[in-house]
């Protein structure tokens, strides 16, 4: 497990329409503002996930699922891996970026 002593995470719904628009604008001037104090700030676009939240006849799972370059949905885990990255000493160097998992597809 990743040490998160120091670290922020604020979770939005922040996938699509004006929540994204907010993150994606937010982001970037978070990241010039406080970038001078070595805190770096990001947004993850997670793109379709496959949750309890997602509510759609299977043909139009399928359809999505054609139009992933993955071929899949996304896991919960996978977006978990991304923002454990984020918060890691190996991120270090990544700010004001909008992480667009499996291609950007919403």
């Amino acid at each position: 497990m990743t040490s998160l002593t120091g670290k922020v995470a604020i979770i939005t719904a922040s996938s699509r329409g004006i929540g994204r628009a907010v993150a994606k604008r937010l982001a970037f001037a978070l990241a010039k503002e406080l970038g001078p104090r070595q805190v770096t700030v990001n947004v993850v676009s997670p793109g379709v996930t496959d949750t309890d939240g997602l509510i759609m006849p299977p043909e139009a799972v399928a359809q999505l699922i054609g139009q992933t370059p993955l071929g899949r949905l996304g896991q919960p885990e996978d977006v978990a891996a991304v923002v454990a990255f984020l918060v890691s000493e190996d991120a270090h160097w990544v700010t004001g970026q909008n992480i667009q998992a499996n291609g950007g597809i919403l």
